[in-house]
């Protein structure tokens, strides 16, 4: 079953609270946080208030992104905020297997993103202890971007990774992804979908989520 992560970057936060009530009711499985430091990606958005928040209007999977260096600094705050799910960077964690199993042993599932010109392979000796490889396909730090075509054929090498090694992997795509898109993503492996701007556009949420949801 293919899931829908929409990234709350795109809400209005005038009204943050009404949309992902929005957002839950509309069907969506996942509510996407990403959290962004201003070193690793070149933005800020926002960190554990912001989650504390979001756990109190919802009940779906908190899907937290964390796009910041040294993230094992960080992980004890978000798990102690309410994330069910905590992404880190491989290109920003020195001792990555120690911050992924350290997630692990708290309970909370623990997933490894990529950036666009990180290859597939270097997940070799970690794809078996993670329940989630998140395949950017834009270069992380801001929402509205093209995806990168690319990410087709590094989806379609994971997929075969995982069909080796840890076929309960959730294989989950972020950057650029929408309706015209979304198929093809789908085809190639991936059955976690990140939309920003395909969920919040003219805060059509409800038609946006459905319209989403019928290509998959």
């Amino acid at each position: 079953m293919v899931k829908l992560s929409p990234s709350i970057l795109s809400a209005d936060f005038r009204k943050l609270e009404e949309q992902i009530r929005r957002v839950d009711k509309a069907g969506a499985e996942f509510i996407h946080i990403d959290v962004m430091d201003g070193k690793f990606v070149p933005n800020i958005s926002f960190g554990c208030p912001i989650l504390k928040a979001v756990k109190g209007v919802t009940d779906k999977v908190l899907d937290v992104h964390l796009m910041i260096e040294e993230p094992d600094r960080f992980i004890d705050d978000f798990i102690a905020a309410g994330a069910d799910l905590i992404t880190i960077h491989y290109e920003a964690d020195k001792h990555i297997d120690r911050t992924i199993n350290y997630i692990k042993s708290n309970g909370v599932k623990a997933g490894i993103a990529l950036n666009p010109g990180t290859p597939v392979s270097v997940l070799k000796n970690l794809i078996n202890i993670v329940d989630m490889v998140l395949i950017m396909s834009v270069n992380p730090g801001f929402g509205g971007q093209k995806f990168i075509p690319y990410t087709i054929d590094k989806l379609s090498e994971l997929k075969e990774m995982a069909e080796e090694r840890n076929k309960d992997l959730l294989i989950q795509v972020d950057g650029g992804v929408g309706i015209d898109n979304a198929a093809e993503i789908i085809e190639a492996g991936a059955n976690v979908l990140v939309a920003g701007s395909a969920v919040f556009k003219d805060d059509k949420i409800e038609e946006n989520i459905a319209a989403m949801k019928g290509v998959f």
